[in-house]
């Protein structure tokens, strides 16, 4: 009995190893249920243990729970991702490419949620993740910058048919093109209202077809349509839908805005601030160089008409005694500017007319708070030109 005992043993072992060499996969999973039948029917146990969880299944959840209260811990950055129509040879192409950049969680909503629920006195900002696990979703965990786990995720994407019965992600676009086809197909064309003709004995498609929208149902023709042309316009991987990081929840389409955008909507925001300020005689800070420099051009202005002098007004009135001893070259645009300044002070209404005689205008307009110190001195120019101009008509 010891020895018909040890001798099944050693046969088990034997077959069990024959079956594990096996190179092919196809025959290695046929002789395993094969050989798993004769097994339990003449010895009363199995070759090989086929259960899907390795031990208990207790033990496995309460090691799925341990896990990813782990990563909860570790990683300040959480990516959901959908996963439909992601094949398993996929996720290990993605598990290799997201190797020491971000790991990757996939198990049942409820687990999912149970686990991250179980970690809320530890980080009670994680429950901003609930109400996205919902579908066929995972989660990607990270420390690195979310838009480079973004592109990776976007580099394992993989081209994939319109199979019938899929939901369209994308409009697809029949071009127009000579499809190769003979001229028996053409019943399948009119069929699907596509204008064809034919050209040199085979089917030539006229004009662009829309075919699918997004959202809509792939039916059975329009997917043999595209098997046909051997087109394959969907294509499948795990799709961010939104992402967590320290706390916040926002959709990836947050990770397009770049920092010079951030910085141009700054500016535009202190630059509204600033001309509110000055309408209302509000002084902000952002307001403050806007009003020095406007208070200066006014001082500047009296000095010139009045002929008083301090430091920081001898080089504009140098400039406007002789602009030739500058030789500053003039912006292109000054001839236009200048133009345009003359044509507003011909069109001068008589109230202002009557300020210059009472030598009440000591205001200069100019372009922009900016202006540099050649705008500056060109406006005086224009505006002692001005002066000029009507003294000479009275």
């Amino acid at each position: 009995g010891i020895n018909a005992e040890y001798g099944k043993q050693w046969y088990q072992r034997r077959v069990r190893e024959a079956v594990v060499s096996t190179q092919s996969t196809g025959i290695k999973f046929l002789l395993t249920f094969a050989l798993n039948f004769v097994f339990k029917s003449y010895f009363g146990n199995p070759l090989f243990n086929l259960k899907m969880v390795k031990g208990d299944r207790a033990v496995w959840k309460a090691k799925y729970f341990v896990k990813i209260g782990q990563l909860l811990d570790e990683y300040p950055r959480i990516f959901i991702v959908g996963a439909d129509n992601v094949r398993s040879k996929q996720m290990q192409q993605i598990r290799h490419s997201l190797r020491g950049i971000a790991e990757i969680l996939m198990g049942k909503n409820t687990m999912m949620t149970k686990a991250i629920r179980a970690h809320l006195p530890n980080n009670p900002a994680l429950e901003k993740i609930l109400p996205y696990i919902k579908g066929n979703v995972g989660l990607v965990f990270s420390k690195e910058d979310p838009v480079l786990v973004r592109d990776k995720l976007l580099e394992n994407k993989v081209a994939a048919p319109a199979r019938a019965g899929a939901i369209a992600p994308v409009n697809v676009i029949v071009e127009a093109q000579n499809t190769g086809m003979g001229p028996e197909k053409t019943n399948f064309f009119q069929a699907l209202n596509i204008s064809t003709k034919i050209a040199k004995g085979a089917i030539e498609i006229v004009s662009n077809v829309h075919l699918l929208s997004i959202g809509d149902k792939v039916g059975a023709s329009e997917a043999t349509l595209l098997q046909m042309l051997g087109v394959k316009p969907f294509s499948y991987g795990l799709i961010v839908e939104n992402i967590y990081d320290n706390g916040a929840v926002f959709s990836p389409e947050i990770l397009d805005i770049t920092d010079d955008q951030l910085i141009a909507k700054f500016q535009l925001g202190i630059a509204n601030v600033a001309a509110v300020s000055l309408d209302i005689g509000y002084c902000t800070q952002a307001s403050v160089p806007h009003s020095i420099i406007n208070g200066f051009k006014n001082v500047v202005a009296v000095a010139v008409e009045a002929e008083i002098d301090f430091p920081q007004a001898d080089a504009i009135k140098a400039y406007l005694a002789d602009p030739s001893a500058f030789a500053v070259e003039a912006a292109p645009a000054a001839a236009g500017v200048e133009e345009t300044k003359e044509e507003e002070a011909a069109e001068e209404s008589e109230a202002e007319e009557s300020d210059d005689d009472m030598g009440f205008s000591l205001s200069i307009n100019f372009l922009t708070p900016h202006m540099s110190l050649d705008f500056f001195i060109f406006n005086l120019k224009v505006e002692k030109k001005k002066k000029q101009k009507k003294s000479t008509l009275r």
